[in-house]
């Protein structure tokens, strides 16, 4: 099963993650099978979803999303995640993240 999964819609974020580290797997949603076994989550904060849940299976979460949306990056600190990131840093440490 996947160890390292990236939760986002947004395919173009889903090439760049694929680049930056062949094998990640990439998923639409937080109820997929795939998030079984991982043990690192990239999530879109994009999406909405409940950080609080995702957090409480025990993986290490880190969210990411616009540099502007400072409440957003907040929140998802205060739900868990082990670290919310704008998307520019994200995706320039991507390899350094799912390696």
């Amino acid at each position: 099963m996947a160890e390292k999964v990236v939760i986002t819609r947004d395919l173009m974020d889903g090439s760049r993650f694929r680049s930056a580290a062949p094998g990640v797997t990439i998923v639409r949603s937080a109820t997929d099978d795939a998030l079984t076994d991982a043990t690192l989550v990239l999530v879109d904060l994009a999406l909405g979803l409940d950080l609080a849940a995702i957090v409480a299976d025990g993986r290490t979460v880190i969210a990411y999303g616009a540099h502007v949306d400072d409440d957003a990056l907040s929140a998802a600190r205060e739900a868990g995640c082990a670290d919310a990131l704008a998307r520019s840093i994200v995706f320039r440490r991507a390899a350094e993240l799912l390696g």
